[in-house]
């Protein structure tokens, strides 16, 4: 891989925004400090809703907001988002699917709202600011979790929306057998969780042939124990932000599309 400085193109952010990551479980948000790429403040948490229908997940949402309401909002989604617009919905009630996100938190919050793939956010904050900062070429940032989260991301652009976890590996999708739950399910040692998290990566290798792998998620803090049990050809680090990655890449992509609005709007 080769590194450099920084991304040609990329621009350059600075002051707050508020990031806000949408979990089955949990719904947590912090200002971001956008040179630095870490929290201005003290995360918050409140708990999804039971269940997760968009009103009351919205409400949450609405309310984190309400603690800092300046600046552009950046929301992280378990879903496809296309253009603000919810196309699957995963660990959250499926009459999010066809939802718009982002005019349904604008209406609420009465502010500039962007919303992004949860992975893909994570994956852009590695590439501004984490392990992943100042890689050219193909990177792949992977969060292993109850499922496996891709984002793919080209001289730090990202190309959103991957479902790269849903590859079929040996027959099986690739998530089921290899993703952290897997590992916990089937209570398997680190040693044969390793077997079948190299035989996933290496599909993606073959696939996209990328310059770095970035293994994220909760599991990533605990990289010594599998890591070096994997011989690949493409090099793979841990995650430099592990549990901010998802807040502070949100709130770094509402940034770019605020000033992208206003740019176009001068």
């Amino acid at each position: 891989m080769t590194a450099t400085t920084g991304h040609e193109g990329l621009p350059a952010l600075s002051g707050r925004a508020l990031g806000i990551d949408i979990g089955g479980s949990g719904i947590k948000g912090a200002p971001v400090d956008l040179a630095a790429g870490e929290f201005a403040e003290d995360r918050v948490r409140e708990a999804t809703p039971q269940p997760s229908t968009p009103g009351a997940v919205a409400d949450v949402v609405a309310g984190i907001a309400a603690r800092w309401p300046e600046g552009p909002l950046g929301v992280t989604f378990p879903a496809v988002i296309k253009r603000g617009v919810a196309h699957t919905a995963a660990n959250v009630d499926k009459a999010w699917i066809g939802t718009d996100v982002a005019e349904l938190l604008r209406t609420l919050t009465g502010r500039s709202v962007h919303v992004v793939n949860d992975a893909d956010a994570a994956g852009v904050a590695e590439a501004r600011y984490g392990a992943a900062k100042g890689v050219q070429g193909v990177v792949v940032v992977l969060t292993l979790g109850t499922g496996i989260g891709t984002a793919l991301l080209h001289d730090g652009v990202l190309v959103p929306n991957t479902e790269l976890g849903h590859l079929e590996v040996d027959g099986h999708d690739a998530e089921t057998k290899a993703s952290d739950a897997a590992r916990d399910r089937e209570d398997l040692s680190w040693k044969d969780w390793a077997k079948r998290l190299q035989r996933y990566l290496e599909t993606v290798e073959a696939l996209l042939q990328p310059d770095l792998l970035v293994v994220g998620g909760g599991v990533s803090k605990k990289s010594e124990k599998f890591l070096p049990l994997l011989d690949l050809r493409t090099p793979v680090v841990p995650a430099g932000l592990l549990n901010s990655a998802g807040i502070v890449g949100a709130a770094a992509l509402a940034a770019e599309a605020a000033a992208a609005e206003g740019a176009s709007a001068g």
